[in-house]
């Protein structure tokens, strides 16, 4: 119902056409505020009826004219709901959006001979060029911590009491503004970035971004991961978490459907608690390739595919879900809460030591 915008700016949609389920899309138009990148990464949105009018305070522009601006085509009056129903059955599948092609052959073929996403190397495309410090542009984040504990010190972002380094394998913007809102100064690197040059930025703790395509081709980023494992803590989503769990030893496959949309139910397996949450991503780690010191945390209760682990004694630990989703749920928000408290618990054991 809401979050398009949102969508079509997290780059791990890149490579991806986007169906949107819910009737009626585009009501509330598009802002300057709600990107979550610096541009549109979607290559396509399929909607069933795209609204023609758009009604809110904060909007800029209509969606139709947003996509337009950003050369990503769009097809509005297709039976979504129909669409999803195949692809349940059928599996996620290459498609092919035309305005050229008057052969339907044609349109198929060249559907049939898009790239698969199985070894896909998509987050060095969509990854910054140079590495930058995070300044924050806006003054809240949707789903702060700081929105849902009061009692975190409104004065964190003017005096951050942390310095977080963030890898970039498709990020969004929110998860950078939680980490602010926390009191962290964010340095956010490309995704090749080596170890050393991660260990000369004197960081206190590491992040690991959200991002599309197969985790399997960034073996460099997997052997700097290595090097950084028990030396920081580290925190990963997504993408970061399948990289996480090839840097433990482990091993990804491609899921058949994949998991996207704001409704799906995790279960933590350490206290029980089921949280609804956002996700989309098409791998998952394989629970069984896992060694004896990585344990599964977080299990998706639709398919009891793994969706966290952390390492039984060093401060690292990895979701496959999204904490920052702009527009909900905001169930899984204290995973950087506990980011800040495990990198502050780390920094006051080094003074003891």
């Amino acid at each position: 119902m809401t979050g398009y915008q949102e969508i079509l700016t997290d780059p791990s949609y890149s490579g991806q056409i986007i169906t949107m389920t819910y009737p009626l899309i585009g009501n509330y138009g598009v802002n300057d505020e709600d990107s979550e990148s610096r541009r549109v990464f979607a290559e396509g949105f399929i909607v069933r009826e795209l609204s023609r009018t758009y009604s809110n305070w904060r909007a800029g522009q209509s969606l139709d004219q947003y996509l337009k601006d950003a050369g990503v085509p769009g097809i509005s009056d297709i039976d979504t709901r129909s669409l999803v129903r195949h692809i349940r059955e059928r599996g996620s599948m290459r498609g092919c959006l035309s305005t050229s092609h008057t052969d339907e052959q044609a349109v198929i073929e060249r559907a049939r001979s898009a790239p698969e996403m199985i070894g896909s190397d998509l987050a060095s495309v969509v990854t910054c060029r140079e590495p930058y410090v995070w300044t924050d542009a806006q003054s809240q984040a949707y789903g702060s911590p700081i929105l849902l504990h009061p009692n975190t010190s409104v004065d964190a972002k003017t005096s951050p009491r942390f310095h977080v380094v963030a890898y970039d394998f498709g990020l969004k913007h929110n998860s950078l503004r939680n980490l602010a809102a926390l009191g962290c100064r964010v340095t956010v690197v490309p995704a090749h970035t080596s170890a050393e040059d991660v260990i000369d930025l004197k960081p206190d703790g590491v992040w690991l971004s959200n991002g599309p395509g197969d985790p399997e081709p960034l073996t460099g980023v997997v052997a700097n991961l290595k090097k950084l494992i028990g030396r920081y803590p580290i925190f990963g989503i997504c993408l970061g978490h399948q990289l996480m769990g090839l840097a433990f030893g482990g091993r990804t496959y491609k899921l058949p459907f994949g998991h996207h949309g704001g409704n799906q139910p995790v279960k933590d397996l350490m206290t029980g608690r089921v949280e609804i949450t956002a996700q989309n991503h098409g791998f998952a780690v394989d629970a069984d390739s896992l060694p004896a010191d990585c344990e599964v945390t977080h299990i998706n209760l639709n398919d009891n595919t793994v969706e966290g682990l952390r390492h039984r004694s060093l401060p690292v630990y990895s979701v496959q879900y999204h904490p920052e989703a702009g527009p909900g749920p905001h169930d899984p928000s204290y995973l950087f809460d506990k980011f800040v408290e495990m990198i502050e618990q780390n920094r006051k054991h080094k003074a003891e030591v």
